[in-house]
């Protein structure tokens, strides 16, 4: 340890040493399983099925676990073919283990493959980071991964990301073992695990086909290029690209293929081709081309949301990286920075842009924020970093306060009293997390951030979500139409407000069309008709038109997300002309 001039020792920042964390350490996977359930859970049970892609993704996998075809994928009546059928398989499986018990439609029951996915992903890090650091810093960098926002958002709702991520771990780690191996001269990883990597390469396909292998092949670009850039102008260096030939190339593309090859093979055949144009012709190259959907964002998108996103773990995340920096040469920090730059700048550029898609980094610099607590070095640049990520935090701190006290107020009846303790408690915590890591207490700071976590995020999803009721205009909507149906009605008709929701809770058979095709079903069928303000002229013209008869039963109105825009949805019964 360095001295002062005036010949005492720097105040060392205190490491997070001692009898609890060593205990911790032990028992990391039931330890940090339990966090993670205590985060999780209270959301994926209190909140509704989400628009648009949960209730996409759910509702597809529903049908096909009703129709017994797990080959195609279909929402409603129409094919569904932007995405791969691992993710249906998986929540199908989920939900056909509940079903005996709670049936089909509750979307819990879907959810619970990501939040498997997600408790892996933790699992993961810490084996990924048992590369780089002793059992102590593993420990603290699977405990950072699960207190992050993002990965608690994607743990809860019905969607591919956290599984995702737990394939891209899964493979990030076999690399991040043969390359630190190779460099170092140490034994390499076994052959059934390298496998094992080219196994979780074809689930993430199946998954979500070109993330797994993107983050990998981003990863290996990086790091190539970095090595040959150190090797230039020595003759004796070996070829950079060498180490790759130990995972087993041939062998492993092979037993990828003949684990993916199957499905493909049989929904280029049901689809006719229709499924290749339309997930990897139109929305992979939509993605690239442009902002998809309206997603678009110019560079830095990712990094200003991470006050949020990457909440609490912000506050250790730069200057993790500003000390790993220094460490460059050495093999396993020079590949987390090669996989969490590569891959962070990679989806700054591309054009369309969601939270999620920068996740595949979290790992990697939840790693590096571990091994900044183990071993803080105090250079300037750290402590710049330190202050940037201070800020960062109190922002986020601050944005998930207000979001807890203001979000009912804006959107639900009214202020939620109760809630304002668990506001309280986290801005405390938060507050007190920050002022130890200001005096260097890192270990201390990084235990109360997470209690912070561990108040709010529960507070947040199953306390203060269910009670916007401006938002969950489906819920609302949904019940108002099982209300008011009468036995032997067809299922209803919607206009304009067509979610995907409205699909999951009221079923496939639902009628969709516009306001005038609405009003011939009805006038043909009788039932009950969904019509959105938009919708209504028209509905009404056609059904003067038909000589149909409509009786105002009610009108539902809320705050459509999706659209960002109020929304009234009046309720029509219809009797059939000629009844």
């Amino acid at each position: 340890m360095a001295e002062t001039e005036t010949g005492t020792e720097d105040a060392a920042p205190a490491r997070p040493k001692g009898r609890l964390l060593n205990f911790l350490a032990r028992h990391p996977l039931p330890l940090l399983t339990l966090f993670c359930l205590l985060l999780w859970l209270p959301g994926i049970f209190s909140l509704p099925a989400l628009d648009r892609d949960e209730s996409r993704f759910a509702q597809s996998s529903r049908q096909m676990l009703e129709s017994g075809n797990f080959v195609d994928i279909r929402l409603g009546h129409v094919p569904r073919y932007k995405k791969p059928v691992g993710i249906y398989w998986l929540q199908a499986a989920t939900t056909a283990a509940a079903a005996p018990f709670v049936g089909t439609g509750q979307i819990w029951t879907y959810r619970l493959a990501s939040l498997l996915g997600a408790v892996l992903a933790v699992w993961l890090t810490v084996w990924c980071a048992g590369a780089v650091l002793e059992a102590e810093g593993a420990f603290l960098a699977g405990a950072l991964m699960a207190g992050t926002l993002l990965l608690g958002a994607e743990a809860t709702i019905a969607t591919t990301d956290a599984v995702l991520l737990a394939c891209t771990l899964a493979v990030q780690g076999v690399l991040l073992r043969l390359y630190k191996a190779t460099r170092e001269g140490t034994a390499q990883p076994s052959t059934k695990l390298i496998f094992a990597g080219w196994l979780m390469l074809a689930a993430g396909a199946l998954v979500k086909f070109p993330i797994v292998p993107g983050v990998a092949l981003v990863t290996l670009v990086v790091l190539l290029g970095w090595d040959a850039w150190l090797a230039r102008g020595k003759t004796d260096a070996p070829y950079p690209w060498r180490w790759l030939g130990s995972l087993k190339p041939l062998p492993g593309l092979a037993l990828t293929l003949l684990l993916v090859s199957p499905w493909l093979i049989a929904i280029a055949v049901r689809s006719h081709g229709a499924f290749f144009h339309e997930s990897l012709g139109n929305d992979f190259a939509a993605k690239l081309a442009g902002g998809q959907e309206s997603h678009g964002a110019p560079p830095g998108y990712y990094l200003l949301l991470s006050a949020a996103t990457f909440w609490p773990a912000i506050l250790f995340v730069l200057s993790g990286v500003a000390a790993a920096i220094p460490r460059r040469n050495e093999a396993a920090i020079r590949f987390l920075l090669a996989w969490a730059g590569g891959w962070w700048l990679l989806v700054e550029a591309v054009p369309t842009k969601l939270p999620h898609y920068v996740i595949g980094a979290y790992p990697a610099l939840a790693i590096l924020a571990a091994a900044g607590i183990i071993a803080p070095v105090q250079s300037l640049w750290q402590k710049l970093a330190a202050w940037i990520s201070g800020v960062l935090f109190l922002i986020g701190a601050a944005a998930l306060v207000a979001a807890l006290v203001l979000l009912p107020r804006l959107y639900g009846g009214g202020d939620v009293l109760w809630l304002w303790a668990p506001a309280g408690i986290g801005s405390v915590l938060a507050l007190a997390a920050l002022g130890l890591f200001a005096f260097s207490k890192r270990g201390w700071a990084l235990a109360l951030s997470l209690a912070a976590a561990l108040t709010l995020f529960p507070a947040l999803s199953a306390g203060a979500g269910p009670r916007l009721q401006q938002l969950w205009l489906t819920t609302r909507l949904a019940a108002a139409a099982i209300k008011d149906g009468r036995a032997g009605d067809p299922p209803p008709v919607l206009a304009g407000y067509e979610e995907p929701s409205m699909l999951f809770a009221l079923g496939s058979d639902l009628g969709l069309s516009d306001g005038a095709g609405a009003a011939d079903m009805v006038a043909r069928d009788g039932g009950l008709a969904l019509i959105e303000a938009r919708e209504k002229g028209s509905f009404l013209a056609r059904l003067a038109e038909k000589e149909a008869d409509a009786t105002v039963i009610e009108t539902v109105s809320g705050f459509n997300y999706s659209r960002g825009q109020r929304t009234d949805v009046t309720i029509y019964r219809v009797a059939a002309v000629g009844h």
